[in-house]
C-alpha cells in the first residue's frame, strides 16, 4: 500500500479516535459507570453472574457490596475449569486463550484469561491508540514509512483441551490483525521462537535489513537486543543501523535504571520515548504527551478500575474506592473488573495519581515488591529514584539489582542487603554505598527515621554482582527473555539467597 494512502487512512482514524478519547477525558466517571453496567449485564447469565446475582446489581454500590475483592488463588479453580474447556463460567461463551504469567513474586504460574472481547477492545485497541496519540503529538512523523520492531516473549503457545496458553505477547502475535503484522518486524515465525538465545540472533539477522522506524518491548530485554545489533553490525549507535528510527514504546519494568544507557545508544534529542502500562490482565494506561513521565489512564477498554489505599492494604480496614474518590499523591493498589471475566481482581501493582483532570498516573511498584520489615515502607519508586541520583553522582550505570532485608537477631539491628550488577562500575564502591544510603533517606522519610543513629536499621550491605549473574539466575528458573523480570524488592530473602549461592 502506498505511503501517502496509509497516512491518509491513519489521519482519518486518528481524528475519529482522538475525539473518543476526549469524551472519556471529559466524562471519566460516567464512562466508567456505564462500562461497569455493561460488563455486569453481559455476564449476568454466567456462573459468576448467578453466584453474585448480577441481575439485581444496577449500580456501583451494590456491585461493591455483592462481589468480593479477589486474588488469583481465589479464582484459580474457576480458571482451571475454563482451561479444561468448560464455558460460561466467568465470561459468556468460551475462553480460548490464557496468558501464562511467570509471577514475579510467586514461582507458581498463573493463567490469566484472555477473551475475544479483551483481545479486540483492549489489547489491539491500545496498539492503535498508541499510534493515534503519537501521531497526534508528532504530526511530522514518518513512522508509516517503515516497520515497528517488536520484542515479545520467548514462549511458544501450547494447546490443551481446545484452549491455548503462552506469554501474552505470543498470544497477541499469534492473533495479530493484518494491519499490525504488515507493519511489524521480525516475522511471526521468529517472534514465536522458544529458545531465547537462538531467537535473539535470528531477530538481529532479520531486522537489520529492515527499515525500522519504532521499537516496542520491555526495556531490559530491548537493551540486550540493541547491544547485540550494535555488536553484530560494528556500529557505534542504533541510528547508524536504522537512521529513520524515531520512537520507542516501552513498558513492563521501570525505565529509570536504563535511561542513561538508552541515551548513549540513541543519541538524538528529538527521539521519543513513550511509556505504556500493560499486563497479562489488560492494557491500562499510556503516555499521551511528548517528554512526559505520566500516563493517561485509558477508561474505555472494557476495564473498570478500583483502588485500595496502600495504608490499609492487607489489613482489616482494607477497602476499595472508585475513580472519583482517588487523591493525587496517594499510593494505591489497583483492582480491576474486565471484559475477560476478572471481577474485582487485585493485579498486584501499585500506582499514584499525578493528575485527576485528566486522570494520569505513575506506576510505583508491586504490592509484594516492597520492603516493610522494619516499618520503612521502601517501594520500587524510592529505590529507583535513589539509584538514578547515585549513578549520576558516581558516574556509573546499573544493569540489574535486587534488595532483601537482613532480619534482626538478638541485639543485632536489621538492614537492607543489595545485590547490584553494574554495566559501568563506580570508581569508588565504598562511596557508592554511602551515597545510596543517603539518597534512600532523602526520598523516604520512614527509611530515614529508621536509619537515624542506626536506631532500627544499620547501613545497607551492598554486593557487587559478577557479570551476568542475574541473567544466569533467570536462565536457571527458565525465565529468560521477553516479559520476564528480575524481582526488585522483597520482604523475603529467597531471591537474594539464590543469587548469593549462584555468585560463589
Amino acid at each position: 500500500m502506498p505511503i501517502p494512502l496509509v497516512n491518509s487512512i491513519a489521519s482519518w482514524f486518528l481524528k475519529k479516535r482522538i475525539h473518543q478519547m476526549e469524551l472519556f477525558i471529559k466524562y471519566p466517571h460516567e464512562v466508567q459507570q456505564e462500562l461497569l453496567r455493561n460488563l455486569i449485564s453481559k455476564a449476568k447469565n454466567t456462573e459468576v453472574g448467578k453466584r453474585y446475582h448480577f441481575s439485581e446489581i444496577n449500580n456501583y454500590q451494590k456491585f461493591r457490596e455483592r462481589v468480593p475483592i479477589q486474588k488469583y488463588e481465589d479464582i484459580e479453580s474457576d480458571i482451571e475449569r475454563s482451561r479444561k474447556g468448560e464455558h460460561n463460567i466467568f465470561w459468556p461463551g468460551a475462553i480460548r486463550w490464557f496468558a501464562k504469567s511467570s509471577g514475579t513474586t510467586n514461582a507458581k504460574s498463573k493463567f490469566i484469561p484472555v477473551s475475544q472481547d479483551s483481545l479486540e477492545a483492549c489489547h489491539y485497541a491500545a496498539g492503535k491508540d498508541l499510534i493515534c496519540i503519537y501521531l497526534n503529538n508528532n504530526p511530522g512523523s514518518q513512522m508509516f514509512t517503515g516497520k515497528s520492531l517488536r520484542l515479545g516473549g520467548s514462549k511458544e503457545l501450547y494447546q490443551e483441551n481446545g484452549t491455548s496458553y503462552g506469554d501474552l505477547s505470543a498470544i497477541l502475535i499469534d492473533n495479530m490483525p493484518f494491519w499490525a503484522e504488515f507493519s511489524s518486524t521480525p516475522s511471526n515465525e521468529v517472534s514465536l521462537m522458544h529458545d531465547w538465545e537462538t531467537k535473539m540472533q535470528a531477530i538481529v539477522n532479520e531486522t537489520i535489513k529492515e527499515r525500522v522506524t519504532s521499537l516496542a518491548g520491555v526495556p531490559s530485554w530491548m537493551l540486550v537486543l540493541l547491544n547485540n545489533v550494535l555488536q553484530s553490525t560494528g556500529k557505534e549507535n542504533v541510528f547508524e543501523v536504522w537512521p529513520h528510527l524515531e520512537a520507542y514504546f516501552h513498558g513492563g519494568v521501570s525505565f529509570e535504571p536504563y535511561a542513561s544507557q538508552y541515551q548513549k545508544i540513541l543519541p538524538k534529542e528529538d527521539f521519543r520515548f513513550y511509556e505504556i502500562y500493560n499486563a497479562s490482565e489488560g492494557f491500562f494506561a499510556c503516555q499521551d504527551l511528548n517528554d512526559s513521565k505520566e500516563m493517561l489512564l485509558m477508561l474505555d477498554y472494557g476495564i473498570f478500575f478500583e483502588f485500595i489505599p496502600m495504608d490499609s492494604y492487607g489489613s482489616a480496614l482494607e477497602h476499595a474506592i472508585p475513580l472519583d474518590e482517588v487523591k493525587i499523591g496517594t499510593n494505591y493498589a489497583v483492582v480491576i473488573t474486565t471484559n475477560a471475566g476478572l471481577w474485582r481482581y487485585k493485579i498486584g501493582d501499585t500506582i499514584k495519581f499525578t493528575n485527576t483532570n485528566p486522570y494520569r498516573i505513575k506506576v510505583t511498584g508491586r504490592t509484594k515488591h516492597h520492603i516493610n520489615v522494619f516499618g520503612e515502607e521502601l517501594i520500587i519508586e524510592n529505590a529507583e529514584s535513589a539509584l538514578k541520583k547515585v549513578c549520576l553522582l558516581t558516574n556509573c550505570e546499573i544493569k540489574d539489582y535486587t534488595v532483601a532485608p537482613i532480619f534482626m537477631e538478638g541485639r543485632e539491628k536489621g538492614a537492607h542487603e543489595w545485590m547490584i550488577e553494574f554495566k559501568n562500575e563506580p570508581k569508588d564502591f565504598d562511596n557508592f554505598k554511602v551515597q545510596l544510603d543517603l539518597a534512600l533517606q532523602e526520598v523516604n522519610s520512614d527509611y530515614e527515621a529508621k536509619r537515624y543513629n542506626n536506631m532500627t536499621l544499620n547501613a545497607p550491605l551492598v554486593h557487587q554482582a559478577r557479570p551476568d549473574l542475574f541473567y544466569d539466575w533467570l536462565k536457571m528458573h527458565n525465565k529468560v527473555g521477553g516479559q520476564h523480570k528480575v524481582p526488585r524488592l522483597s520482604n523475603s530473602r529467597t531471591y537474594l539467597e539464590e543469587l548469593l549461592k549462584l555468585s560463589n
